[in-house]
């Protein structure tokens, strides 16, 4: 990409494969963006744009458990951020789909330097801010997620998924046992995503801790109408899809998420 003008059809495909990013996070809107970026790299295999992105997306897909080659994709997403970064060394793009590929295989201590040096080379960068939160929140650094989550949303108050990062503010705050003030952001969450299982699952969660039985209920199985498989069944199967970081935070989810998902019916298995 760099010293040398984009074919447009390049372009247009690329775009539309970030376009596809920003959907809805289901396996349909996940293929359709993978597919994108394929084709970008087919027109160019040697882009470190069209590597970068088409390796985030297969680490998105693994991180959302919706593939079903988690061990090739994975395996594809390394070799390509690695080329990246090989040829375009102070590219944010790179960086970010490094860091990317590191969290999808849990490795958030190695991730965070590289979602680090995005924003160092592109303080605007604002993908990399909320999952740099997160990487530091199950790191263990907890009381700095919501800044960094924070910074995203001052970036782009108006952002396609920010939702997210409305959930993942209730998240640090309920963890925190702050449960009013993790209400709030969870029902900002909910209004700004409605389709999202998890912001569903979360305010069970804060709804049940604060005695709300009945609207807990009704959003636990929200969550597992919406979620596509049954995760949401039971505890047992919901904690084989999550990782909740190190022991200390682990030991917070169990307090406050996993028991309010309990407190709103939630069987353990």
């Amino acid at each position: 990409m760099q010293g040398r003008p984009l074919e447009p059809r390049f372009c247009d495909i690329a775009l539309r494969g970030r376009a596809a990013t920003l959907k809805p996070t289901t396996r349909e809107n996940r293929v359709e963006a993978i597919g994108m970026f394929e084709r970008a790299l087919a027109l160019d295999p040697h882009s470190a744009v069209a590597q970068s992105y088409l390796a985030a997306a297969l680490t998105a897909r693994v991180i959302d458990n919706l593939s079903a080659t988690v061990a090739a994709d994975m395996a594809r997403a390394e070799d390509l951020a690695g080329q990246a970064l090989a040829s375009s060394p102070r590219s944010p793009l790179a960086h970010y789909a490094k860091g990317q590929v590191l969290r999808a295989q849990h490795r958030y201590a190695e991730a965070i330097p590289e979602y680090e040096t995005a924003i160092a080379f592109d303080r605007n960068w604002v993908r990399a801010y909320p999952l740099l939160a997160q990487c530091k929140l199950l790191i263990g650094s907890i009381e700095e997620a919501i800044p960094l989550t924070e910074q995203a949303i001052r970036l782009s108050p108006r952002d396609p998924v920010i939702g997210v990062w409305y959930m993942r503010i209730s998240q640090v705050h309920l963890l925190q046992s702050r449960i009013d003030e993790a209400v709030i952001w969870l029902e900002k969450a909910r209004s700004a995503m409605t389709a999202y299982p998890y912001v569903h699952a979360y305010v069970a969660a804060a709804y049940a801790l604060n005695g709300e039985g009945e609207r807990a209920a009704t959003e636990l199985a929200e969550a597992r109408r919406l979620s596509g498989d049954d995760r949401f069944s039971s505890v047992a199967r919901l904690n084989a899809t999550l990782n909740s970081g190190v022991p200390k935070i682990r030991a917070l989810f169990e307090a406050t998420f996993i028991k309010g998902l309990r407190l709103a019916g939630m069987p353990a298995e």
